[in-house]
């Protein structure tokens, strides 16, 4: 599972928020949230990975210029696109979306933005999962601008401090910035992102990891381009073992680890640790609020005919 996933993200929630309705192509496009549902249920029923990869499409996308599917964009000859940036660089998932477009534009042209697209597959994909069922409202338009210059997310060593910073400029409170990054729950890491805490690179343990996951991970590493799950317990499900693996020291990467051990942040993993219910619930909430950033409305951005390149200019 090809998720890398460093997760992050807002300040003022602005007004175009109200423009965002549940329902939205009622009208236009009857059939679209059905597409993309079943597109979603065809993949996910051979490659139950899609559901991380969706998640940190979302987020990334959402966190650079807002939600806006700038993300989707190729390069070209002349700017290079957000999608080919070094935390993009390992995003997967973007063959799902244009099969999406494909059949909803079949449908119903130029009527459904990529921007909805992201935001209603990552719904689907969750639920699949096993995760919480929950309604997206819709109506966003997808951006006119894709830069790899204007992308600049948190590695994952990033102390949680300033991991807290980054997310409260996007209007993200401290207890959902810990209930969003339980997306790792189905993430993996590369090991290139947590081998700086094993105790082969080290010389001596990390006592913030357990040591048999130190030793897991140290064989693991041993190969090329190995990726270790974030939640080594339910990988595929998104419920609320990644808290109870990072209260036990088994977080891979170092900022997983830190949520349980930060002051700031330990009570929130505590309390989702104990209260499945109670996570599935913040999450939802949560990734609702989080597909809202920034969004584009109205006769703003376009509405893309191919979620790989923007619209031609008559």
């Amino acid at each position: 599972m090809k998720l890398i996933s460093i997760i992050l993200f807002f300040f003022v929630l602005p007004l175009a928020f109200a423009d965002l309705q549940l329902g939205f192509y009622a009208s236009s496009c009857r059939k679209a949230e059905s597409i993309v549902q079943q597109v979603v249920q065809k993949r996910f029923s051979r490659d139950k990975t899609i559901t991380a990869a969706l998640l940190r499409m979302h987020f990334h996308d959402c966190f650079v210029r807002g939600c806006d599917a700038s993300l989707l964009i190729d390069s070209t000859k002349n700017t290079t696109s957000e999608k080919q940036s070094g935390a993009n660089a390992s995003v997967r998932g973007y063959d799902l979306i244009d099969d999406v477009k494909e059949a909803i534009e079949a449908t119903c042209p130029s009527t459904v933005s990529c921007a909805d697209i992201i935001a209603l597959a990552t719904r689907d994909a969750v639920a699949l999962s096993g995760g919480p069922k929950y309604s997206v409202p819709t109506g966003r338009r997808d951006g006119l601008v894709s830069n790899s210059k204007d992308v600049n997310l948190p590695g994952p060593t990033i102390p949680v401090t300033i991991l807290t910073q980054f997310f409260a400029a996007k209007g993200i409170t401290v207890e959902e910035m810990v209930t969003l990054l339980g997306a790792h729950t189905v993430g993996v890491a590369h090991c290139g992102f947590f081998s700086s805490r094993l105790s082969s690179t080290r010389g001596k343990p990390d006592p913030t990891m357990d040591p048999a996951l130190d030793a897991k991970l140290v064989e693991l590493c041993k190969a090329s381009n190995a990726a270790a799950f974030l939640d080594q317990n339910t990988s595929f499900v998104v419920d609320n073992e990644f808290y109870k693996q990072i209260l036990l020291k088994r977080g891979v990467m170092q900022i997983d680890q830190q949520l349980a051990l930060d002051k700031s942040t330990s009570t929130f993993v505590s309390n989702f640790a104990s209260n499945g219910d109670k996570f599935g619930k913040s999450f939802a909430s949560a990734i609702i609020k989080m597909g809202k950033v920034e969004v584009l409305v109205g006769n703003q951005g376009e509405i893309r005919k191919n979620c790989r390149v923007f619209n031609k200019r008559s």
